[in-house]
């Protein structure tokens, strides 16, 4: 109907190519526009100029020789002022594109290892967007923007990449907890040599008390009892311990069984070394 009334009609954000006699005329706008057919002009197409989106699967190989896939996302638009070069230059917009996307990505992915690919996903859609932009240009399209979405290495690697992590992790957690043992078995080594240091003042000191108290006892009964000796009184001490200790034994339910010289002169053997036992003891602590 259009066509009869000699108008078109250009929608928004599209622009129209007029030829006259199959030549370029101009490039029309949005609205309403007169079309004289009998003059030899006609539209020869429509051209978009919103922004669009072409995603490129991209198989290459690392540089330690992993296979990958790498997606690009490529964000593109026509320029209105270049529309004729646009609509006339090329004939197939994505696959033109995609052309030196692969160009770009197998020439910069080859050079990386899989990790560095990772890391350097910005550098590489750089490259890519340099490339096409300097390329496109020329006929008429903008690159807005050049996403890397996507790496995707083959099953087998991902799941060797996420073992080798976990054993990462696996051992960091060994050395952790190897270290806390460490310092668990320090500590608790301290702490005994500390028990221990105390355990062994104790001893001393209780030692120190019953050289006093025995010394004590011997002045006391030496001056109460009058033609008695110290040694007649230590003895006597003496073989008075050595009853009650018998009969502790006796009496302790957890005692076992202990087989012990008992006699006269046993009990004078006992008294010598208790005695013996006792002063050096006392010599040790006064120096």
């Amino acid at each position: 109907m259009g066509n009869l009334c000699c108008c078109v009609q250009v929608d928004q954000s599209t622009v129209a190519i007029r030829e006259q006699f199959g030549k370029f005329d101009s490039v029309l706008e949005p609205g309403c526009h007169c079309m004289p057919w009998f003059a030899g002009k006609r539209v020869a197409g429509h051209l978009t100029l919103r922004l669009q989106q072409l995603d490129v699967r991209c198989e290459t190989k690392t540089k330690d020789n992993v296979f990958v896939n790498v997606v690009a996302s490529i964000q593109y638009r026509a320029l209105a002022d270049k529309a004729s070069d646009a609509f006339y230059k090329l004939s197939n917009t994505r696959s033109q594109i995609q052309a030196y996307v692969f160009d770009v990505i197998r020439a910069s992915v080859p050079k990386l290892h899989l990790d560095d690919a990772f890391e350097q996903k910005d550098e590489i859609a750089r490259a890519v967007e340099e490339e096409l932009e300097k390329a496109m240009s020329a006929y008429g399209f903008e690159i807005v923007q050049t996403l890397i979405v996507d790496i995707e290495p083959d099953e087998h690697v991902k799941r060797s990449m996420n073992e080798i992590n976990a054993a990462a992790r696996l051992r960091a957690a060994a050395n952790e907890k190897g270290e806390a043992e460490k310092i668990v078995q320090i500590k608790r080594a301290e702490g005994e040599a500390e028990a221990k240091y105390l355990s062994g003042l104790g001893i001393a000191r209780q030692r120190q008390a019953i050289v006093d108290g025995l010394r004590d006892s011997v002045l006391g009964f030496s001056v109460n009892v009058p033609g008695t000796t110290a040694k007649d009184v230590m003895d006597m001490v003496l073989i008075t311990q050595y009853f009650d200790t018998m009969k502790e034994i006796g009496a302790s339910s957890k005692a076992s069984s202990v087989f012990i010289p008992h006699g006269p002169g046993a009990v004078r053997d006992i008294a010598t070394q208790i005695r013996d036992g006792l002063l050096q003891g006392s010599s040790v602590t006064q120096h």
